[in-house]
């Protein structure tokens, strides 16, 4: 073996790694953007769940034990009435409450359990578990600043959800976006690639020859390649949820739907970044630049209320934040299209379908024509 002719290889594929800033930005830019973006969401001061504290007791526990809540750096407390705090959790405007009725200082006496009522939102397991260490620690806290040495009463809490339940999984809480997700994931990559390959093979100059319109070409593409994606995605849909039984609250046809929605996003999103690339290797190049953020920001991995409000901003900025929102509201919660919810992120999601057909049939224009 010549270690001179070794060397020229080897000087050939570091030049061309030089030449080719996209695979540099690949190797050295996008792993410190995905650990930064990690950092952020998981130690960036993200606002604690807020808990609302109804105070129906008048003894002396009970107020205690409402003073440690509200002092809680666990989460964000604040008194307010039963009715208010039960129409704020049916809107998710609460991670939970904690009710201390009347008579609780004096039944704690009595029974020596004390027993706070938790009214958890439910459809997020991380928020839900930590209201549950606060009420927890704040209960605790409490009794022993009030009990004498060695009587301490046992705390009991009483938890109710509204939605989900203590019997879901951690696969039943996270199946829905995970369906959204491998839908959106493996549909972009598959159109992506495919239409990069019409151009390069030069079905797209035949096409423009052709007496079709460039709408007319994309909307056509866009339907065959949804047509087959569509297939994709019930299969998705139906191992998830009668193979792997993924618990589900709401309508069947009303997820499938919202897949249709997603599957229409991601096709016209790869059409129109297949635009600019010009191989299948710079095609896959835009995986972490197009998948990764939808990943790490659309409430996939942590809640978008618990991330850093400028992170926030851009999940609201992303597709998959508004179908992930909707597919947990109808599995988990059960809505139906008479939510208000529901409507707003099928309608953003449509928004973002349109906006990329426009967008794609321009890029066409520029490339082709």
């Amino acid at each position: 073996m010549s270690a001179h002719r070794i060397g020229a290889v080897v000087r050939r594929i570091l030049q061309q790694f030089r030449r080719d800033r996209r695979t540099l930005a690949l190797l050295f830019v996008v792993p410190i953007v995905i650990l930064g973006s990690f950092y952020y969401l998981l130690r960036g001061g993200g606002e604690n769940p807020q808990v609302g504290v109804v105070l129906q007791d008048g003894g002396a526990l009970g107020a205690s034990v409402a003073r440690q809540l509200e002092a809680s750096t666990l989460v964000r407390a604040s008194p307010l009435d039963a009715s208010t705090a039960a129409s704020k959790l049916r809107d998710s405007q609460l991670a939970g409450y904690v009710v201390l009725p009347a008579g609780f200082s004096a039944d704690a006496l009595r029974t020596h359990v004390v027993a706070p009522q938790v009214h958890l939102e439910g459809s997020q397991p991380g928020p839900s578990a930590t209201v549950l260490t606060a009420v927890a620690r704040a209960t605790a806290d409490a009794v022993s600043s009030a009990a004498p040495a060695g009587s301490a009463p046992r705390i009991t809490p009483s938890v109710v959800y509204q939605y989900g339940g203590a019997d879901l999984d951690t696969l039943d809480y996270f199946g829905a976006a995970f369906i959204g997700l491998v839908v959106f994931f493996l549909v972009y990559v598959i159109t992506s690639v495919s239409f990069l390959r019409e151009r390069s093979q030069g079905t797209l100059e035949r096409l423009f020859a052709s007496p079709l319109r460039r709408g007319e070409i994309v909307v056509g593409y866009m339907l065959g390649f949804s047509l087959v994606a569509l297939v994709q995605a019930a299969v998705v849909l139906c191992f998830a949820l009668y193979a792997l039984r993924i618990h589900n609250s709401g309508s069947v046809l009303l997820i499938f739907a919202i897949e249709l929605l997603m599957v229409l996003t991601a096709v016209n999103l790869g059409i129109f970044l297949s635009s600019f690339a010009r191989t299948e290797f710079q095609a896959v190049q835009f995986i972490p630049l197009v998948i990764t953020p939808q990943v790490l920001l659309s409430g996939v991995v942590v809640p978008v209320s618990s991330e850093p409000h400028w992170m926030q901003g851009l999940s609201h900025a992303l597709p998959l934040t508004y179908a992930v929102d909707a597919l947990r509201d109808v599995m988990i919660k059960g809505a139906d299209l008479t939510w208000s919810s529901v409507r707003l992120d099928a309608g953003v999601v449509l928004a973002f379908a349109a906006a990329l057909v426009a967008a794609a049939a321009a890029t066409l224009r520029r490339r082709i024509a």
